[in-house]
């Protein structure tokens, strides 16, 4: 599985859609990782102020890493997406 985010929204969807496809809940995810609900919550909506900590928790969690490639050409819409 590979999977590209370019903003909190997109990488918060990723884990929402990776918990889920183990068939466990919000609560239960959080209880993995080791957070409350409402901060897996905040995580998966982008929100602003989730710690580093928290992500690569929530990545650990579900055996994911994080890779950092360069970013692939795309159309002037896609990139104005970003900002």
């Amino acid at each position: 599985m590979k999977s590209r985010a370019r903003n909190p929204h997109q990488i918060g969807a990723i884990i929402r859609e990776q918990w889920r496809a183990r068939g466990l809940t919000q609560a239960q995810f959080g209880e993995l990782v080791g957070r409350r609900q409402a901060t897996i919550s905040k995580l998966e909506k982008g929100a602003a102020g989730i710690q580093l900590g928290t992500l690569f928790d929530a990545l650990a969690a579900l055996q994911l890493d994080l890779l950092v490639s360069p970013r692939s050409a795309g159309s002037h819409d896609a990139i104005e997406s970003v900002f």
